[in-house]
């Protein structure tokens, strides 16, 4: 990579020191895993950690990033969303933003790779179910008496291909327990409910439904299990408010068990710790790098290019 060409990482964003470090790992790992240099980069929020918090290096968010590099010389940039599927955060507001720098430097060449799920959310990246799978065993396997249910919970959409996603993720996790359970007993799993920790409001919203919080409510008092024993697979890729240790889950986590007749919840790990996401992302990476050259090589607008 020329000093011309940056390679960005991107998330959401965060006010919460944490999620500004997991992002900058992912982001070393990957870059020794591709054998270039990729800057972490968020969205929006973490520019407003204090750097005192950060070891003294300042969080950048995209629109900063992108004029800070350009008016260092670079004009080739390649963003790779660490997003699990589409979420208008990288198909509405990063395309408008990278549409007003380039409106200002017309010669700077913007490539978007594909987000995690792939470009089909009804038929996603299957590591994604390996990541979740194998998070969920690791639980499942520490307690072979236990049949567990699977609460797989996502933070929540306004976007319904984002819904999509979750729901077609969930789907695979409960085939492939399923084959566990009948091959070789590892993993004792019973049912595997998506489900959202939050929603707007609105009967158009109506889709994420149900809600963690409700999980007893779904399930009533009455189940045939005696005892419920359930494992939180958090389909979130960094800590940050939501997920990781004190975060709106684990507040609903203790909920449900003080006050309901759940009588275990135990979350897994975020999928951003699972080594296969840096294989999907280097993936990721590659593929938007040989569509920028088709593009280039059949002389189509080589500015804002969206994989």
């Amino acid at each position: 990579m020329t000093a011309a060409s940056k390679i960005y990482l991107i998330d959401n964003g965060s006010l919460r020191p944490q999620a500004v470090f997991a992002l900058r790992d992912i982001a070393l790992t990957l870059s020794k895993q591709i054998h270039q240099d990729v800057q972490p980069v968020s969205v929006l929020h973490s520019h407003k950690i204090t750097p005192d918090k950060l070891k003294g290096i300042k969080a950048r968010v995209v629109k900063e990033a992108l004029l800070e590099d350009i008016d260092a010389g670079a004009t080739q940039f390649t963003m790779i969303p660490l997003f699990l599927g589409p979420s208008l955060a990288i198909t509405d507001y990063l395309p408008k933003v990278i549409a007003e720098c380039i409106s200002q430097y017309p010669k700077v060449n913007v490539t978007i790779a594909e987000s995690l799920a792939g470009p089909n959310v009804d038929h996603p990246d299957s590591r994604l179910t390996s990541i979740a799978v194998d998070h969920i065993a690791h639980i499942a396997e520490a307690q072979p008496s236990r049949l567990f249910n699977v609460a797989f919970v996502d933070h929540g959409t306004p976007h319904k291909p984002v819904n999509s996603l979750r729901n077609a993720v969930a789907q695979q996790i409960a085939a492939q327990c399923s084959d566990k359970l009948g091959k070789d007993k590892l993993i004792a799993v019973n049912h595997v409910v998506a489900c959202s920790m939050e929603r707007r409001e609105g009967d158009e919203y109506a889709f994420n439904d149900p809600l963690l919080e409700n999980l007893a409510t779904q399930f009533g008092e009455n189940c045939e299990e005696k005892e419920q024993h359930w494992i939180v697979a958090l389909f979130f890729l960094l800590p940050g408010r939501h997920a990781g240790e004190g975060g709106d889950i684990a507040e609903i986590c203790q909920s449900l068990v003080a006050q309901t007749h759940i009588s275990s919840l135990t979350c897994t790990p975020l999928m951003g710790e699972h080594p296969l996401l840096i294989e999907i992302l280097a993936d990721r990476y590659h593929a938007a790098v040989r569509h920028n050259a088709d593009r280039q090589s059949n002389n189509e607008s080589p500015q804002f290019n969206q994989k």
